[in-house]
């Protein structure tokens, strides 16, 4: 029997336990549906869902562990049940001008405008 936080920092999705830890006790962890504390037991057959902003991933265990293992092995000790995450979480960060830049000028807005694809001058 393994404590949850620390599996979840063992099978590597998370980077520290104490993040585990928080995520948990934040409630953005459920195990079996329903909402737990760090310190409850893990045993194989659970299934562990895992909070992100924008989807939900879904974990059964197959294998508890106590220490930090490498990736190749920490992937056999879970069944990965997740849906695929959604496509406007797929695309790449949104561009945003320096703080204090000021506003664009009539250049920046041409080809702020010729990168959307629209033509300049035209709405």
């Amino acid at each position: 029997m393994t404590r949850l936080d620390v599996w979840l920092w063992s099978v590597r999705l998370f980077k520290t336990r104490s993040a585990a830890n928080k995520a948990v006790s934040g409630g953005h962890v459920r195990l079996n549906g329903s909402p737990v504390k760090p310190a409850h037991s893990v045993v194989p057959g659970d299934v562990v869902t895992v909070k992100e902003p924008g989807w939900e991933r879904k974990y059964e265990v197959t294998q508890t562990i106590a220490k930090r293992v490498g990736a190749p092995v920490a992937r056999t000790c879970y069944i990965d049940q997740s849906p695929p995450k959604p496509e406007y979480l797929l695309a790449g960060p949104v561009a945003r001008r320096d703080r204090g830049a000021g506003r664009p000028t009539k250049k920046d807005r041409r080809e702020i405008e010729r990168l959307i694809g629209r033509e300049p001058g035209r709405r």
